[in-house]
């Protein structure tokens, strides 16, 4: 069983790596979730942080970091070394940014991405497991992998975007548009989770996935295959430039707000006006991303930690 101090050195890390600045919301729920326990022992590891002065809570708030992520002391940090989890997810995000500046050739080996990456067979066979699950790898005939055809530039990014513009409000005008109630309590679930702390813990990946349950399940609830087919490829190939996106984080605390009004209209069901509301928070989007355009380029330095708050939906 893992103790407070075992698990406040794991918040500690995470703080270290994603450079967490001094006022980060230590959202309980969304660290249990990233460590794998329960949120007693994160609120016991939250209280001794407190304790050291690193973590400070706040009346019917919860705790906030104290200090920034380059404060903190190092006698509080993680001495063993990263487990095999840590490292394959460190690794998927080098392989995305890597294919993402056009360094990873198309083709490429196993023994290659070992060498290129320091990987032991069962680390490697966790990375490209968890890369093909999301469709962006896929084993050759024979020998080797392929990469999957991703959008890597800016003005892709955005045409997907204007292709979602025409498409989405549309399908929340279908005939028959149903939302079931235990589909939009989750959806609803997850914006709230960002909003209480996640917009700045969570991993890239866990941001993207939110955004795109939230529009897929909307898509999917007109019944119509053929929206549905698309908005699932727009999603499942623009996957690393949303990661990039996410260097950016400020306007996320409003996307997330635009899609719970957009919840509440449907609820209500009041498709016109949540039809209007999509089409305007897609705007709003696309219009972010254009501002943002030099964090997409190919040269761009990686995102380092997940910094409060803004990017792609």
């Amino acid at each position: 069983m893992k103790t407070a101090t075992s698990i406040s050195r794991q918040i500690l890390a995470l703080a270290r790596s994603e450079q967490w600045t001094s006022g980060v919301h230590l959202a309980a729920q969304g660290l249990a979730d990233r460590l794998r326990v329960s949120r007693q022992p994160i609120n016991d590891a939250l209280q001794l942080l407190a304790e050291h002065g690193i973590a400070q809570r706040e009346r019917n708030r919860g705790f906030f970091l104290a200090v920034p992520h380059d404060q903190i002391p190092d006698d509080l940090l993680p001495e063993a070394p990263a487990s095999d989890a840590d490292l394959v997810e460190a690794t998927y995000f080098r392989i995305a940014e890597d294919r993402l500046r056009g360094t990873l050739p198309e083709s490429v080996t196993e023994a290659a991405l070992r060498t290129r990456y320091a990987l032991s067979k069962s680390q490697l066979s966790a990375v490209l497991n968890r890369i093909s699950h999301e469709g962006w790898i896929e084993r050759k005939q024979g020998y080797g992998w392929t990469f999957a055809a991703m959008l890597t530039t800016p003005d892709s990014l955005l045409q997907s975007y204007r292709l979602r513009l025409a498409l989405e409000p549309a399908a929340l005008l279908e005939p028959g548009y149903r939302l079931e109630p235990a589909v939009l309590e989750r959806c609803r679930a997850a914006e709230i989770h960002l909003l209480q702390g996640g917009i700045a813990t969570d991993r890239a990946d866990r941001i993207h996935d939110r955004g795109v349950n939230f529009h897929e399940s909307l898509v999917q609830a007109s019944g119509n295959a053929f929206f549905i087919d698309t908005i699932r490829r727009v999603n499942r190939v623009r996957r690393l430039l949303s990661y990039r996106s996410m260097q950016d984080r400020s306007r996320y605390r409003e996307h997330c707000e635009q899609h719970l009004h957009i919840l509440d209209l449907l609820e209500q069901e009041r498709n016109e006006e949540a039809s209007q509301a999509m089409r305007a928070h897609l705007a709003s989007t696309l219009r972010n991303l254009t501002n943002i355009t030099d964090i997409l380029q190919p040269g761009a330095t990686a995102p380092a930690a997940p910094s409060p708050e803004r990017a792609s939906t």
